[in-house]
């Protein structure tokens, strides 16, 4: 292994300097930089096989992306005391670098490789996402791997109408944007967005913005990698059997297209019908020359391919004969399922959601550990799911994959900013999107079935959200913008984005781009598309169900947010517990008490929730000046008697206000145990001065006005 430079730049990007330093650590694998920006750290290493993998029509790619809890000066919180299984923001993060990285790498490439950026310090201002796509481009393209063309990733917030490059934690909660970019020195290549209801106008701005700063970052690493005088491995582009490919084309174009026309045919019937051609074509060939059937196969598929792009661009005719701009078939129906708290069954083509919400109590709230603040809590939670029949496929039943994760995180990004405040509904929101059909966008048709079943479960949400699947054909000043896009759109188009939103703005997007040339004008045609299509979409959603229910399912918990003295919760709570777990078990219902002193009481049972809400008043219940009470005589003294107004709470009514004559005796006008209406007229800390005297004046006056209003 030849030894390695080394190297240290750094280039200013935003307000803060981002610095590269090369061939200190992890000088075995084939390329590693550590990346910093301010006091955020990753090391990022990348390996590939000497050899190609044998047998394989794909390229072999790993990414993982690990935030170790020491960055952060923390222990994982875990019973082991160690990193596990990645967390949700891993999971992301590792696709957020693949996907741009993915399609850059050369043409023919097939050996196994891996990219592993890790966390290795974490300060409480700079994500490190965002930092993980640059450091493995410069992890690959500063080792002698085909990864030809550098990649840089940047984020953009809107605070205050002024857009920011890399905005810290802070910043981000203040923005009404946050826009991660990765794109190449010509073009942008991925975008993922959550967005408070901006315009596309703005979105087209933040994009163009990015692009510029990837520019930057990316000519930098080209100067990098001058410095470095690396030597990229030799890799031999696969070429096509130009005999076969002539030969092919004329005896199978007509009956592939229409094998692939799903005009007058479902999905499953048109897949069939291109398997069976495809077997034909392969054992046309003779058996005992396997590399010819191998090459059929990469001809038939290029012909595929070859039949759709020719469609779209020179005959201006999708596969299933819609107009570009034209969105399937939509039927939505709501409160399907009986017992659940909310439901919606969305389908959309041969695209199909069974979507559901579940409301449920504070005790209910997503914990997770995070770098910035050690642990978060998650009150909306949002669970996509895949099962292998809904595409006609025998598959493995397990855990979510990183695809399923994916999709639920852009569903649940796009719902978000129309949840009502906590302060106004006091629930933990989960919503499972089980897909039962796909051909097409399924994550859209979660966020679709994810909002007609909260407005079911009769969640008071700001406006209805919908999304769209967005696709585009390009070919030098050819090109075609598609709506709604099923299988093969996705497959063999050149640019696929999702975009979600309201009536009056963008929520989320995600885009994936093939290609280089996309200017922003062909950006802002291509979400104007998509803006009309979202809200043919919701026209269709508002046909099921127009506004949330009045009233949450009858089997839904019932909520009471009550607000106490913060001095008063240890009296909630009593000692090691025991005086909310005696509540709990008296009434049945869940008490959560907050340190700021809002008490929520949840149950479907009304009698119940009075019923702690009394206990509660009664325990935290505070003397007011001026206020009757009833109140039990609990202790009789010399000097007067004291009263009990409230549970465990006593004010001393003196002798001399115990009635409106001299009293000798207290003993001769109240026994222990006797019931009797005071009057609260003084408070000197926890001490309570309590009247009778006062209670029994005021009913004269009263009667004596009664009488006079009666002579009248």
């Amino acid at each position: 292994m030849p030894v390695k430079k080394y190297l240290k730049e750094s280039i200013k990007l935003g307000d803060k300097e981002l610095t590269v330093e090369s061939g200190r650590v992890a000088k075995q694998a084939s390329g590693s930089v550590v990346i910093r920006n301010g006091d955020t750290m990753l090391l990022v290493a990348a390996v590939g096989a000497q050899n190609p993998r044998e047998g394989i029509d794909f390229f072999p790619l790993t990414v993982e992306y690990r935030e170790a809890q020491f960055s952060a000066g923390r222990i994982p919180g875990n019973y082991f005391r160690r990193e596990g299984r990645p967390n949700e923001k891993e999971v992301l993060t590792s696709r957020l670098i693949d996907r741009p990285c993915r399609p850059l790498f050369t043409e023919g490439y097939r050996n196994e490789t891996q990219v592993i950026a890790s966390v290795i310090s974490a300060d409480p201002d700079n994500d490190p996402d965002v930092i993980a796509i640059t450091g493995a481009s410069c992890a690959l393209y500063l080792s002698d791997i085909p990864f030809a063309t550098p990649i840089a990733g940047v984020r953009v917030g809107l605070i205050d109408g002024r857009y920011v490059i890399n905005p810290t934690y802070d910043e981000r909660r203040e923005s009404r944007l946050n826009l991660i970019v990765a794109g190449t020195e010509e073009a942008i290549v991925m975008v993922e967005a959550g967005a408070l209801e901006v315009s596309e106008e703005i979105m087209v701005e933040a994009l163009m913005l990015a692009h510029k700063e990837i520019n930057r970052l990316c000519r930098w690493q080209k100067e990098l990698y001058k410095a470095l005088e690396i030597q990229k491995r030799e890799v031999t582009a696969p070429v096509l059997n130009e005999e076969m490919l002539g030969e092919i084309e004329r005896n199978y174009t007509d009956r592939l297209r229409a094998s692939l026309d799903t005009t007058k045919q479902d999905k499953i019937a048109s897949y069939a019908g291109v398997d069976a051609l495809k077997k034909e074509v392969v054992e046309s060939y003779p058996e005992d020359q396997p590399e010819q059937r191998q090459m059929a196969k990469k001809i038939f598929d290029h012909l595929k391919e070859t039949i759709f792009r020719d469609d779209i661009l020179n005959q201006r005719r999708r596969p299933d004969g819609r107009r570009f701009s034209e969105i399937r078939q939509i039927t939505c129906e709501v409160g399907w399922l009986p017992r659940v708290h909310g439901s919606a069954l969305f389908t959309r083509g041969e695209t199909q959601a069974l979507v559901t919400t579940t409301l449920g109590t504070k005790d209910d709230e997503q914990f997770m550990d995070d770098l910035e603040t050690g642990e978060i809590k998650r009150r909306f939670m949002l669970n996509y799911n895949f099962p292998s029949f809904s595409v006609g496929e025998v598959g493995r039943f397990g855990n979510p994959g990183r695809r399923e994760i994916g999709h639920g995180a852009l569903a649940r990004r796009a719902i978000e900013p129309v949840l009502p405040e906590e302060s106004e509904f006091p629930y933990t929101l989960r919503i499972v999107s089980d897909i039962t059909e796909s051909n097409g966008s399924s994550s859209m048709a979660s966020v679709c079935g994810g909002i007609l079943s909260l407005m079911d479960a009769g969640v008071p949400l700001k406006r209805a959200v919908a999304g769209v699947a967005m696709g585009l054909v390009m070919e030098g000043n050819k090109y075609a913008i598609l709506s709604d896009i099923a299988g093969a759109e996705d497959h063999y188009g050149d640019m696929d984005f999702k975009v979600t939103g309201t009536s009056e703005g963008i929520t989320a997007l995600q885009m994936d781009i093939k290609i280089a040339g996309i200017n922003s004008q062909i950006m802002a045609e291509a979400l104007e598309q998509a803006r009309k299509g979202r809200l043919h979409i919701l026209s269709a959603m508002e046909k099921a169900i127009a506004v949330p229910r009045e009233e949450i399912a009858p089997y839904a918990p019932r909520i009471i947010q009550i607000k106490i003295n913060p001095d008063k919760i240890r009296d909630v709570i009593g000692p090691g517990g025991k005086i909310i777990r005696a509540l709990v078990e008296e009434t049945g219902a869940k008490i959560d008490v907050e340190d700021d002193g809002t008490v929520s009481i949840a149950t479907a049972d009304a009698e119940a929730a009075k019923a702690a809400v009394d206990r509660i008043r009664g325990l935290t219940a505070e003397a007011e000046i001026g206020e009757n009470y009833l109140g039990t005589v609990s202790r009789i003294v010399d000097f007067g008697a004291f009263v009990e107004i409230f549970p465990g709470t006593d004010g001393l009514l003196h002798i001399s206000e115990i009635a409106d004559r001299r009293v000798k005796d207290v003993r001769d006008e109240l026994k222990e145990g006797q019931q009797i209406m005071v009057k609260c007229i003084g408070k000197e800390g926890n001490k309570i001065k309590l009247s009778r005297k006062a209670v029994l004046r005021d009913e004269k006056q009263q009667a004596e006005a009664a009488g006079a209003g009666d002579g009248d």
